[in-house]
């Protein structure tokens, strides 16, 4: 446990659910098992993820602090191209599902390692790396295919070969980590990036900057007072950990405000960028991978959050890649309690922060920065998708209300969204919207911020979609399933609004906001690079 104390704010951080020991035991039961190892036979095999399903919606009051022992291992085999998924628990080894298939995981950062580590062994490459003549860095993608006869794929690991100095991209090349062959293209870089040999934007990069992949645990249970009074209770999960198929950054649990609930989860997981001209990408981006913060910090256990007695600083605060905290830090601010992470994902930084006002105001933001690279040159457009589910004092009687001044409907500014439903943002119309508990007269407001945009007056419409979506809870719809980078890139919440009844339901809204990145005109990283709504409470006692 730690405690942060400004003035009368107070602040408690314990860690909970899975932790490295826990993953450390699932690894081990992993090396032990007959089945598994006949399985593999001989090849070469490394244990990319161990993640933990979520708990089923019918126990979304258990406690968070009991951590489950039902895990997800994903396995790649470099030998036979193949990803195999076990699927179980640890009290019952012999009932652990075994699954194969041809679907790729997400690159690690030990298998991004090993790539520049044989790079530097490479007679082309090992002299220039050696004299620091190129510098070798994250590149979009990540990831490069080769098509194999049977379906599946050769996997070459991505890297970004840059200039001393960051002056140009020199090439974007795959690596095979089994064959130790390389993936080379026409022009040096493959489709979707900008040509080689092209002067680089976006903030200095530090080559040594060290980052986390998927699956590596961590949450920790916050409880924020302020004058000896409880204000906020909730569960944070690390991005490394958090749901959906890429990620969702800061993800929010269980969140009470003043002893009741709030929502039961707010996370990002869904994230895109789209270029003028399609002169890069498009890319469906993650929210997983760390980078790290300026800051003093404690961490507490081992859980990746780190208590801070002054402000951390990101990318967007100070300018630089470099940092001395890898995770998510935790400050008091004034009247606000701030948790941030900065996120990497290629040569994009991306700020992931959640700001607890002890007035009880929620504020959630997503921040935009870049790198060194040739693609960031060109103008482009992101796209960042917050899946907010409330749960207002009870799973369902909730409703969604919209706010429009001067009215639209019969006269009055308030007008109720019954069946689900797509919505755009209007500042004309000062439009906002609201989720109350029916029988406690009680809940939130969702007001837009100045800087969120609209998708319909992007350049790159229709690509973002919407603004604002209102749906009715399913559990499979945490994201759409599309795999970082895409195909598909534009996001597919329109498939959801499917006519069903929100009135008096578990709900939940998509927020999106949009922003222009165009580093010929600003820098690639500042405050202004910031986009999110404020979420206000009202009647709540």
């Amino acid at each position: 446990m730690a405690k942060l104390t400004t003035g009368k704010i107070e602040v408690i951080v314990e860690q909970t659910g899975p932790d490295a020991e826990l993953i450390d035991r699932i690894t081990g039961q992993l090396a032990r098992h007959k089945v598994l190892a006949a399985f593999l036979g001989k090849a070469r095999y490394r244990i990319m993820e161990v993640y933990f399903p979520d708990a089923p919606r019918k126990l979304a009051k258990y406690s968070p602090a009991s951590a489950k022992s039902d895990f997800v291992a994903v396995i790649y085999d470099d030998t036979n191209s193949r990803t195999i998924e076990v699927t179980g628990t640890l009290a019952r080894p012999g009932s652990w599902r075994i699954a194969e298939s041809a679907r790729q995981p997400a690159v690690t950062t030990e298998e991004f390692a090993e790539a520049v580590k044989i790079l530097q062994s490479h007679g082309e490459f090992s002299g220039p790396l050696a004299a620091g003549e190129l510098v070798a860095a994250h590149p979009m993608p990540p990831l490069l295919l080769q098509d194999l006869e049977d379906g599946r794929f050769r996997r070459f690991i991505g890297v970004q070969l840059l200039a001393r100095g960051g002056g140009e991209t020199r090439e974007i090349l795959g690596v095979n980590l089994l064959g130790r062959d390389l993936l080379r293209f026409p022009g040096r870089v493959p489709p979707g990036s900008a040509p080689g040999n092209f002067s680089t934007c976006g903030a200095p990069l530090d080559a040594n900057q060290q980052s986390t992949g998927k699956g590596t645990p961590g949450s920790v249970h916050v409880t924020i007072s302020s004058g000896g009074k409880k204000i906020w209770d909730f569960v944070a999960v690390r991005p490394s950990a958090s749901s959906g198929t890429n990620g969702s950054g800061v993800e929010l649990r269980f969140v009470n405000l003043r002893g009741k609930r709030m929502l039961y989860r707010a996370h990002v997981p869904m994230l895109n960028v789209k270029y003028d001209g399609d002169k890069c990408g498009p890319y469906r981006d993650w929210q997983y991978q760390e980078g790290q913060l300026q800051g003093n910090g404690t961490q507490v256990g081992s859980s990746g959050f780190f208590v801070c007695q002054s402000p951390a600083k990101t990318i967007m605060d100070s300018g630089s890649d470099t940092g001395t905290i890898l995770g998510t830090a935790i400050y008091i601010d004034r009247q606000e309690v701030v948790l941030v992470c900065e996120m990497e994902a290629g040569w994009y930084r991306y700020v992931s922060k959640w700001i607890f006002n002890v007035d009880g105001t929620l504020k959630p933001r997503f921040g935009f920065a870049a790198v060194q690279n040739s693609c960031v040159c060109n103008i482009h457009h992101h796209h960042v998708y917050w899946r907010l589910d409330f749960d207002i004092l009870t799973i369902r009687g909730n409703r969604i209300e919209e706010f429009n001044d001067p009215p639209i409907v019969s006269g009055s500014p308030w007008h109720q969204k019954t069946f689900e439903i797509r919505r755009p943002r209007d500042p004309a119309h000062q439009r906002k919207w609201r989720v109350t508990n029916i029988a406690k007269k009680c809940g939130v407001e969702v007001v837009p911020g100045a800087d969120d945009g609209l998708s319909t007056q992007m350049p790159d419409t229709p690509f973002g979609r919407g603004d604002t979506w209102m749906l009715r809870y399913h559990g499979a719809e945490i994201d759409d399933g599309s795999v970082a980078i895409g195909p598909p890139y534009e996001v597919g919440l329109d498939r959801w609004v499917n006519g069903e009844k929100l009135d008096g339901e578990d709900v939940v809204l998509w927020y999106a906001g949009h922003f222009t990145h165009n580093l010929r005109e600003s820098d690639a990283a500042q405050h202004g690079h910031i986009v999110g709504p404020d979420i206000l409470p009202f009647n709540w006692s």
